[in-house]
């Protein structure tokens, strides 16, 4: 159940809302579900019968991804506060044939408008269905920058650009995570990256120890991710 504070919200991230008229401004905020996740929960994976609609992150941090047929995890863009996500709605996206998988990477709080609603809503409302295709143009090219650096880079440039992004997200140099989480990131085996990471650490790049990855020479790691 959502109270004012969430209905301001939702009118301040939700542009179309204010150019509804006001029985469809209702029956949207009344279809609008507040769900709270923990860290390493799965909001929508491929297993399941039903796709999201429209999901607004109030607070949190997701990592949209999806499956290879080999079962590797690829992903694609993360999800922070006040970012709004629409593909994985792939059942009111027409010609979307792959499914991207939701995980919440620390605990989040969550505004979801169910997908079926919100499909009859882009076909009724014109603000609505621009504001779809404008959420639907911003994730996709996230998504093909995935697949310009999985095609351009070796895994040694993607693993210095992964780590920077890291960096900055977490606004440390010191990242807490396992090789197995990065493999799962960027779609490959963990003793590929234990590999490589040995040599960013021989190389006086990062320092290694257990849980975590220190980046010691940031400027190197830049000019190797270029």
């Amino acid at each position: 159940m959502i109270d004012h504070g969430d209905i301001l919200y939702l009118q301040e991230h939700l542009p179309f809302l204010v150019k509804l008229d006001l029985d469809d401004k209702r029956r949207v905020l009344d279809a609008v579900l507040k769900s709270a996740y923990q860290q390493g929960e799965t909001i929508h994976s491929r297993r399941d019968t039903e796709c999201n609609g429209l999901v607004i992150v109030k607070s949190g941090q997701l990592r949209a991804y999806f499956e290879t047929e080999d079962g590797k995890e690829i992903t694609l863009y993360r999800l922070l506060d006040n970012d709004i996500c629409i593909l994985s709605a792939s059942c009111v996206l027409k010609n979307i044939t792959f499914t991207v998988i939701l995980e919440a990477e620390k605990d989040s709080l969550l505004f979801l408008i169910p997908a079926v609603f919100w499909g009859n809503l882009t076909v009724r409302d014109i603000y609505a269905k621009q504001f779809a295709m404008e959420l639907v143009a911003e994730r996709f090219s996230e998504v093909m920058w995935v697949m310009e650096q999985i095609v351009s880079k070796n895994m040694r440039q993607r693993i210095a650009v992964f780590l920077l992004e890291q960096s900055v997200l977490e606004t440390s140099d010191t990242l807490t995570m396992t090789h197995e989480t990065i493999a799962k990131n960027l779609g490959t085996a963990r003793e590929v990256i234990s590999r490589i990471l040995k040599y960013l650490e021989n190389d006086g790049i990062i320092q290694l120890s257990r849980g975590q990855i220190h980046i010691v020479d940031l400027p190197k790691l830049k000019e190797i991710g270029r």
